[in-house]
């Protein structure tokens, strides 16, 4: 495939300022209400986790998908960019305004539209908040299982876009395992449906998961129909600690192959405990230079052996600590070892650079020790946790960003951790995606061959490369 594509990760020329013809078109299509335009109210739309500020030049804020198609539509025809926005809540840059242009935000379409408690679905608009679904999935006993950090405010169409996966990932997989259908509206505005109501399906491609992940370069999700799992009765957590990371991930890499439903494996890294030591209250040994947090899921009848069986699978790695295994409020105690990290890092550093790498679990002490190298190399302090049972860690690089000698080390570490990462045949993103922040580094993980395939199916897709501009692929 040895060809060249076209660009079109970029809008054919960068946005002028948004014409008044425009501004004319896009009101028989909104209500005026529904169109920001004042600096005040635009600057809300111009961040996300990154610390990153991209001003849009105007926010429409939809509430159906014909209103999202009209949208698209006028702006496949004038060739102003469009960048698709949830909650806002990314840590990769997916939902900013790179190239200036429209953000849609489909934060008014928020109705659950559907529970299909016999089929174990639910259909919703992707405005839903993650958090408002659960509780409303309660009282039939169901959930459904991704559940990132953000979840009180994250989107479920952000979900989607980005493949968000949480702690729980490593029981029930990740957003892609649990969709069904979505309708979606392409560039032009065309409305598609891909998917349906059943677990089963193996006509045609599988367009779902092509769109699943796309972080809104080929098209926005207008309502999405979701698989849902019993939700689990009793849950037991415990806290362990090592006095090495090696002891740790043997011991992450036995419990996977016990058929235990571990509904949680979290990890802290040395620098993690001396940071708890130094700025909490928590009590850890001073030996102790890893931690488990194992939380089981289960039955109430069930529960207790399960939490069992994982303390004696623990007691045979020597920790250094294990607490017994507590329910409900005491659970809580517990994760404020993993709770009081974030607080902690902001208070220490002006600013976090959150790498999300993921490797095989067994390869996982290998990371550690690298990245414990690439800090005392570059003098920048890095503290690692995360989801141990995917191998998906957390890599935080704390800087100054008004110090130019530590930000010009910034980039040439980041390269080092990302060739590690491959070396150590893992991947740059476990769940955060890739957005602005790894666009550069991705050939290095899928190779020139597959970016542009990758690039001549958003062509398809997007052919005048209006959809969220400057994501994903490189600038070349």
């Amino acid at each position: 495939m040895n060809q060249t594509l076209p660009n079109n990760n970029t809008p054919q020329k960068f946005c002028s300022p948004i014409s008044s013809v425009f501004l004319d078109r896009l009101v028989k299509i909104l209500a005026s209400s529904q169109i920001l335009l004042n600096k005040a109210q635009l600057e809300a739309y111009a961040w996300d986790n990154t610390g990153v500020r991209a001003m849009p030049q105007c926010v429409v804020l939809a509430e159906n998908s014909e209103q999202v198609a009209g949208v698209l539509r006028l702006c496949n025809e004038t060739g102003v960019p469009i960048v698709p926005r949830g909650a806002g809540t990314g840590n990769v840059g997916g939902a900013l305004a790179s190239f200036g242009g429209v953000v849609l935000s489909t934060q008014r379409m928020n109705k659950i539209v559907e529970i299909a408690s016999d089929d174990r679905l639910v259909v919703v608009e992707p405005g839903v908040v993650n958090g408002d679904l659960q509780s409303a999935l309660n009282s039939y006993g169901l959930f459904w299982p991704p559940d990132p950090s953000s979840s009180k405010s994250c989107t479920i169409g952000g979900n989607i876009a980005m493949c968000s996966a949480g702690p729980g990932a490593v029981r029930y997989g990740v957003t892609r395992d649990w969709v069904l259908g979505l309708q979606a509206v392409l560039a032009d505005g065309t409305i598609i449906n891909t998917g349906g109501r059943t677990s089963k399906g193996v006509v045609g491609y599988d367009m779902t998961r092509l769109l699943i992940g796309s972080e809104g370069t080929l098209a926005v999700v207008t309502q999405a129909t979701l698989k849902l799992a019993p939700k689990p009765t009793a849950r037991r957590l415990s806290r362990v600690v090592f006095s090495s990371v090696a002891q740790a991930t043997k011991a992450v890499a036995k419990l996977m192959t016990t058929g235990l439903p571990l509904s949680a494996i979290e990890f802290l890294d040395g620098a993690s405990l001396n940071l708890l030591r130094q700025e909490s209250d928590l009590t850890i040994p001073t030996a102790g230079n890893a931690m488990l947090l194992l939380e089981v899921a289960g039955g109430d009848d069930e529960i207790d052996n399960y939490a069992n069986e994982v303390g004696k699978c623990i007691e045979t790695f020597s920790p250094l600590e294990q607490t017994p295994p507590v329910a409900h409020e005491e659970a809580q105690e517990v994760w404020a070892a993993r709770y009081a990290l974030s607080p902690i890092l902001k208070k220490l550093a002006p600013k976090r650079i959150n790498e999300d790498v993921v490797v095989p679990v067994s390869q996982l002490s290998l990371l550690i020790e690298g990245l414990e190298e690439i800090a005392l190399d570059v003098n920048i302090p890095i503290v690692n946790f995360g989801h141990a049972g995917n191998g998906n860690i957390h890599v935080n690089l704390l800087v100054d960003p008004n110090d130019s000698v530590i930000m010009e080390k910034v980039k040439p570490a980041l390269a080092r951790i990302f060739k590690l990462v491959l070396k150590l045949d893992g991947s740059l993103s476990g769940e955060h995606g890739v957005g602005t922040q790894k666009r550069d580094y991705i050939e290095w993980e899928v190779g020139r061959e597959s970016i542009l395939l990758q690039r001549s199916i958003k062509t398809v897709f997007d052919p005048k490369g209006i959809m969220n501009p400057g994501k994903i692929f490189p600038n070349v």
